[in-house]
């Protein structure tokens, strides 16, 4: 691992181990690392360190930990009324882990006004499939007359559900996916949703702002390592 504390840390393919996150740049976003690979120890050891991978096409994997920290707290979630009065008219049909694959796929595809282009490649995607294969990634589907209209994925490690991506192909259902694996966390005892940089979008659904040391404090309590 090549440390330069002016740049981001050039990681060492043999190893799965990050530098500290006080190292991450403050612009843009918290940049920490670049290089290394997208296994399987290396993703999760990089979510149990409040780190993930972020890049584009043509781009050398690039590891990201901003602060502030965008996160739900999942007993503090409270869904809308109109939320909640759409989902009860019974008009969508809502499932977990059905079709994480065209789920991430749509994420990948859809077009979003605030950027240009995709940070889900080819490369992230299969990784992340191989981590749903082994129970890490999961899927929450919202189905409309047997045809996926909307979800998101993310990683779910002990009691913290990193969230990754969502798509909308009709209007909230999105949000009613995002509602769903809120229900799925209090269920399962999952306290914290990481919803890494601020949006307009996820403060929107009830996200706050947290410090990255207050926010890996809260991983060492909430994950088995």
């Amino acid at each position: 691992m090549s440390i330069n504390h002016n740049l981001p840390v050039l990681l060492d393919i043999n190893s799965t181990l990050f530098p500290p996150t006080s190292m991450a740049l403050i612009e843009p976003n918290g940049l920490l690392a670049f290089g290394g690979d997208l296994s399987m120890e290396r993703l999760i050891s990089a979510y149990q360190h409040g780190v993930f991978p972020w890049y584009s096409d043509g781009e050398p994997i690039m590891w990201w930990s901003p602060t502030p920290r965008s996160v739900i707290f999942v007993n503090q979630y409270k869904a809308a009324k109109s939320l909640k009065k759409l989902s009860r008219k019974n008009l969508f049909e809502l499932k977990h882990n059905m079709a994480f694959n065209e789920v991430i796929r749509s994420c990948a595809n859809i077009n979003r006004k605030e950027q240009n282009g995709t940070w889900i490649t080819e490369e992230m995607i299969l990784a992340y499939e191989q981590l749903h294969q082994l129970g890490v990634a999961h899927s929450f589907e919202c189905w409309q007359e047997n045809h996926l209209v909307g979800g998101l994925y993310g990683i779910i490690i002990d009691k913290v559900f990193f969230g990754e991506s969502m798509f909308s192909n009709v209007s909230n259902s999105s949000k009613l996916a995002f509602m769903y694996s809120v229900e799925y966390c209090q269920q399962q005892g999952i306290e914290l949703i990481d919803c890494q940089v601020e949006s307009d979008h996820m403060n929107s659904l009830g996200a706050i702002n947290i410090s990255r040391n207050e926010f890996e404090k809260l991983l060492k309590e909430l994950i088995n390592k």
